[in-house]
């Protein structure tokens, strides 16, 4: 079991910058593909990014492509989600989330998340 902790939200103007941390409890970080989620108010959760257990494989949804990068370091326990070029439409919790064997792009996919941080991009 993996336990997850975001930070690094807060609120941006657009077109500004923000990088998202995601820190796991254990020391398995490194069997786990990981995934970044967001969701904003009354919308499903959607897809942002993932990456590959070594981080050579990331996934990315076409809406963020080209301005998110995801990154991870598995000495540190510790995914990333860089977002740049922030638009008001990125507003909502981010969540990190984490799951074994391939990666996935659905949440239902996902065995374990975080709490969630929120991002706020004012226009």
């Amino acid at each position: 079991q993996v336990q997850l902790v975001e930070s690094g939200g807060g609120l941006v103007q657009a077109g500004g910058s923000l990088r998202l941390s995601c820190v796991a409890s254990g020391r398995t970080f490194s069997s786990y593909i990981m995934g970044w989620f967001r969701q904003a108010p009354g919308k499903e959760r959607e897809f942002v990014a993932a990456i590959t257990l070594s981080g050579g494989t990331t996934r990315y949804a076409d809406s963020v492509k080209g301005r998110f990068t995801i990154a991870r370091d598995n000495a540190k326990n510790t995914v990333y989600l860089q977002m740049n070029s922030l638009k008001p439409e990125d507003t909502a919790v981010y969540y990190c989330a984490a799951r074994r064997r391939i990666i996935a792009t659905s949440f239902l996919d996902y065995d374990y998340w975080g709490q969630g941080t929120q991002v706020t991009v004012s226009s």
